[in-house]
């Protein structure tokens, strides 16, 4: 009589299955505990800043001529002149410079034009060479205004 041979295939394909099954309930009973906040607990209120924001850029770019930013790397001097039409109203704000590259450099200035044509002058010699974002955030007459240039200071 010869002997019969036996074949471990179905025990493998079975031992497969049940790896495949165990990690599938493992993988489930991990994502059910798994805590998802995808809103912050004051996500209103940052709703209302963003459309506050937007409005404040709409504003900024309807007005009649636009805020100019002129940098004059010869005299390391960045001059922010207002247009005409803001002029004889008060404004206060905040220039806000920001460099993507290194969060220790950002800074934030007063910004409180002077003049007929409401101007400031700002000094860059703090600012070291590169790219810069500078964030002008005023309010003038009642209504607020905001402008984002770019600035390569060399």
């Amino acid at each position: 009589m010869m002997p019969t041979q036996r074949t471990l295939w179905p025990y493998a394909i079975i031992a497969t299955f049940v790896l495949f099954a165990g990690y599938i309930g493992f993988m489930v009973q991990r994502a059910m505990r798994t805590t998802v906040d995808l809103v912050s607990p004051d996500y209103y209120q940052q709703e209302l800043r963003y459309q506050q924001r937007m409005e404040s850029v709409a504003r900024t770019a309807a007005l009649p001529a636009p805020v100019q930013v002129q940098y004059e790397p010869a005299r390391q001097r960045l001059t922010l002149t207002l247009p005409p039409a803001l002029a004889g109203q008060p404004v206060r704000g905040q220039v806000h410079f920001f460099r993507p590259s290194d969060q220790k450099l950002d800074f934030t200035l007063p910004f409180a034009p002077s003049g007929e044509r409401p101007a400031q002058q700002l000094s860059t010699s703090r600012l070291q060479a590169g790219y810069w974002r500078l964030r002008l955030d005023f309010e003038a007459g009642g209504q607020q205004y905001f402008l984002e240039k770019e600035l390569s200071i060399n």
